[in-house]
């Protein structure tokens, strides 16, 4: 585990999920819903987090990897504007 996360990011937990009554998983990351997991996917998902049970850097792990490369930093506020 510590060669995948070499910064130690996952252990402050920013990613969140959860499971809705249709089946489907909406995965959050620092309170921003960021992708929702629908059918056979979210199956595997569920299944898998089901697996690893209470580790809780492997369910970070695990919502890390489905997410996908989602940062891009360009969710920084512009220069200009003014909040």
């Amino acid at each position: 585990m510590s060669e995948i996360d070499k910064r130690n990011r996952l252990n402050e937990e920013p990613f969140t999920y959860q499971i809705t009554k249709k089946e489907t998983v909406v995965i959050y990351y620092e309170g921003k819903q960021i992708k929702i997991v629908k059918n056979r996917e979210a199956e595997r998902l569920i299944a898998r987090i089901k697996e690893v049970g209470d580790k809780v850097t492997e369910v970070q792990l695990l919502l890390a990897k489905i997410t996908g490369n989602f940062k891009r930093g360009n969710e920084k506020l512009g220069k200009n504007k003014k909040y």
